[in-house]
């Protein structure tokens, strides 16, 4: 049993029968009345977020969770599939557990949150960036980069995204997946 003087981000515990992170909190002490905490809590199975409010010294049940890191393989019509890098162990989970699912591509690396207690995987966390190759976009001709400007480009991945007016098919890019934007190009498509 945990109260909320060992709140923190990214603590994970059991609320009103289902699995919460604390993604934000604040301690509020108010001139009149009894203390209380604020918090922004983000459901681990669908991801939604709510706010809550709760008293000083209230308990709840903290659950211990463990990152490993894993290998996405594919995806099919019973989910999306992962190998364990290390035990080389296979496993699925359903699409709306797999957070950012659109930047995966196969063999990339992806880290996976499980409940310690039930080996239970929980959601996934994918890099910060990730480099991933343009499959599909208008060509570029010369002279449109004097003004800037961007185009959507469509991944390998599938994932669509825009790109300065220069990005090519066949050029692989880097871009940020918490902002889901561009942010160099890797490198350029061989013209051979």
């Amino acid at each position: 049993m945990a109260d909320t003087s060992d709140f923190r981000n990214g603590m994970t515990f059991i609320w009103k029968d289902d699995l919460w992170e604390i993604v934000d909190f604040l301690h509020v002490k108010p001139g009149k009345g009894g203390a209380f905490v604020r918090t922004t809590l983000k459901n681990v199975k669908d991801g939604h977020e709510v706010e809550e409010t709760f008293r000083a010294g209230a308990k709840v049940d903290e659950v211990r969770v463990e990152r490993r890191e894993h290998q996405y393989l594919y995806e099919d019509d019973y989910g999306l599939h992962f190998m364990d890098q290390e035990s080389y162990e296979q496993f699925s989970m359903p699409p709306e557990q797999v957070e950012g699912r659109e930047f995966l591509k196969e063999g990339g690396d992806v880290d996976i949150v499980f409940r310690a207690d039930t080996e239970e995987p929980l959601r996934t966390e994918v890099p910060q960036k990730v480099d991933l190759e343009v499959t599909e976009t208008t060509p570029g001709v010369k002279g449109d980069t004097a003004q800037g400007g961007d185009k959507p480009a469509t991944l390998e991945s599938g994932a669509t995204i825009d790109v300065p007016l220069f990005i090519n098919e066949g050029d692989v890019v880097r871009l940020n997946t918490e902002t889901e934007e561009y942010e160099t190009r890797v490198s350029a498509a061989s013209t051979v």
